[in-house]
């Protein structure tokens, strides 16, 4: 690859394109800032190779989407595109193929050629030639950067194919760095079992939300809730039967709240969820339906029906009331849950003054 590189810079500098303008692009471009490599791939690029009109599509790996992220078109181009098109777009074929398309280009360049009756919007662009170039990082597609309508109504030439070439090379490698930073990130702030948020990025979440609760003068309900008999579970079939409980009890809280709440493993058996703007009312009717839901059905573990159980509960804070203080008394609520015989809910109430 370093060889490959060499020798296209070398033909860049024998067609008087200088390595003042290209090195410092390329640097540009090696950044976790997607806004900024969109900026680059819109404008800068296409002012390279003399293209009017530039669109970059970034590959959501889940769902086999391409969604815009950024383009100068002054007429509406396609926001997402799927990759299960039959037959394929044009660009979806580049995105298999792993590529560089050139549509109705001249001879001297090697690559696959596609009529222009083929482009949905062929009849927006002024000339018929286009560069579509799939961003690769790793082996793997992770967008598209398309290019067309060449400023001297001519074809692209083998120096603007060069540099393509060079520049999705970079582009995909930043992308693919951007989305290897926000998984690393995610993984951080999550717990690997249940996907909740894990017990720092909790704490993190509830001071902010305190905060805001100070400034604007909310407040805001707690829900601390604890497996029942976690351990009786492990002891008679082992902690894989354990895991399963604790996995499926944080999927039925999860489909009690709200999306603006907020759900985290707190600990080993453990769960914490905030309800921003929340009274202990409203809380207490989220905590019951979290205790019907959790007993509703048994977990099944190898042919045995397990009865699953959790005691709640529930506090509610303005934003005088600092995190540690937050916790211990929802913590309290939720000790008396566990002495008074488990599987319910209990509520903490601030004594009154006077």
């Amino acid at each position: 690859m370093e060889y490959k590189n060499a020798a296209k810079l070398k033909m860049l500098s024998g067609e008087n394109l200088r390595l003042d303008i290209i090195t410092p692009l390329a640097k540009k471009i090696n950044c976790l800032d997607v806004k900024r490599i969109a900026d680059i791939c819109i404008h800068e690029i296409p002012a390279l190779i003399g293209a009017k009109m530039a669109s970059l599509y970034i590959l959501d790996d889940n769902s086999d989407i391409l969604h815009l992220e950024k383009n100068n078109h002054p007429f509406i181009i396609n926001n997402i595109v799927s990759l299960n098109q039959n037959p394929p777009s044009p660009m979806v074929a580049a995105v298999r193929s792993k590529e560089l398309l050139i549509v109705d280009d001249t001879q001297q360049i090697a690559g696959p050629a596609i009529q222009s009756m083929q482009r949905l919007f062929a009849k927006n662009y002024e000339t018929s030639c286009c560069i579509i170039a799939p961003l690769i990082c790793h082996g793997r597609v992770v967008g598209v950067l398309n290019l067309s309508d060449k400023a001297d109504n001519g074809n692209f030439n083998a120096t603007d194919i060069t540099v393509v070439e060079l520049f999705r090379q970079l582009i995909g490698a930043s992308i693919g760095n951007i989305s290897l930073f926000e998984k690393t990130q995610r993984q951080a702030q999550t717990d690997g079992l249940t996907g909740m948020l894990n017990h720092r990025t909790f704490y993190e979440t509830l001071e902010a939300e305190l905060r805001r609760a100070q400034r604007y003068g909310g407040k805001l309900s707690i829900i601390m809730a604890d497996i029942d008999n976690l351990k009786p579970i492990n002891d008679s079939h082992g902690h894989r039967a354990g895991d399963m409980a604790i996995k499926q009890i944080a999927k039925r809280i999860a489909a009690c709240i709200r999306q603006i709440d907020v759900a985290a493993r707190y600990g080993g058996d453990e769960f914490s969820i905030i309800l921003p703007n929340t009274t202990i009312s409203d809380a207490a009717v989220v905590a019951d339906r979290m205790v019907n839901m959790v007993k509703g059905t048994p977990m099944m573990w190898e042919q045995n029906k397990i009865p699953l159980s959790i005691s709640v509960g529930v506090g509610q804070y303005d934003g005088e009331t600092c995190a540690g203080d937050v916790t211990k008394t929802t913590d309290q609520a939720l000790y008396a849950a566990k002495q008074a015989g488990k599987g319910r809910v209990y509520l903490f109430e601030p004594a009154k003054a006077g």
